[in-house]
């Protein structure tokens, strides 16, 4: 079947991404409920149980939520850095103290690659506030998929990381000026600007401008804001952006959806 890159939720209220083969069956992060996975990966006509592994990108709510229930039920190894795993294990403590025990836990480190099955998977520093954030990139039958969302902004090392991807999953959060008129509170608002916070659609399309090399066959805008954010200003930013690299067969621009599942992108 080659390989397979299937976003089940993307946004402020959960993200959840399966990247596959024929035999390996990878969740990349776990932000939403459990029975919502599931469900989804139904939809989808995958069976969850198949499931090889979770790996989590950092420890944010949106990203970890049903992380717990998942891997009680799946009992499939869960890969996250140890400065992740520890806060991680500390915001889940119950109300005597005692934390969570993840049964299959591994431990990795940013800019060192593992193996899950037939598929590579190399995790790369991201810049986010949160105790030890990463993006990731896969690689199986010659294919090469990345994952980066929720950054303030695209260092050179990132743009690195996502050099030769054929499906690339990137971050378009905010429109700026819906971002400054909107109703957050002010301190969310710089929190969300910051160099550690999410990605803008100009920010976005200054990448694909400027340093993007344009080798994606699929590029899929995600953590799209429910309330700073439409997708259609997400879209037109990314494609003008894109301009004369884009043809009916490269860099086709997709939507990530907070409410039900992508399309799912085959290789």
């Amino acid at each position: 079947m080659g390989v397979s890159v299937s976003v089940l939720a993307s946004g402020s209220r959960g993200n959840s991404t399966v990247v596959q083969t024929s035999s390996t069956r990878i969740l990349v992060d776990a932000g939403i409920s459990c029975r919502e996975t599931f469900k989804r990966l139904k939809v989808l006509g995958e069976d969850p149980r198949a499931l090889s592994a979770i790996v989590i990108s950092h420890e944010h709510c949106d990203h970890v939520y049903g992380l717990l229930t998942l891997a009680k039920k799946l009992k499939v190894p869960v890969f996250m850095t140890g400065a992740t795993h520890q806060v991680w294990a500390r915001a889940m403590r119950d109300e005597n103290g005692v934390r969570p025990t993840l049964e299959r836990l591994e431990i990795f480190c940013s800019g060192k690659s593992f193996q899950i099955g037939d598929i590579a998977v190399t995790p790369f520093t991201i810049p986010h506030d949160a105790a030890d954030p990463v993006g990731f990139t896969f690689r199986a039958e010659g294919v090469k998929v990345g994952v980066a969302t929720d950054l303030g902004y695209v260092p050179a090392s990132v743009k690195d990381h996502l050099r030769r991807c054929e499906v690339l999953v990137v971050e378009s959060n905010h429109d700026v000026e819906m971002l400054r008129v909107g109703p957050y509170p002010w301190s969310v608002k710089q929190r969300v600007m910051s160099r550690v916070g999410h990605l803008s659609n100009d920010a976005l399309a200054e990448f694909f401008t400027s340093d993007y090399d344009g080798e994606a066959a699929y590029v899929v805008l995600a953590h799209l804001s429910e309330h700073n954010n439409h997708p259609e200003l997400a879209r037109k930013a990314a494609e003008k952006a894109l301009g004369p690299r884009r043809t009916l067969l490269l860099n086709r621009v997709m939507l990530a959806s907070q409410t039900e599942p992508l399309e799912p992108i085959r290789l």
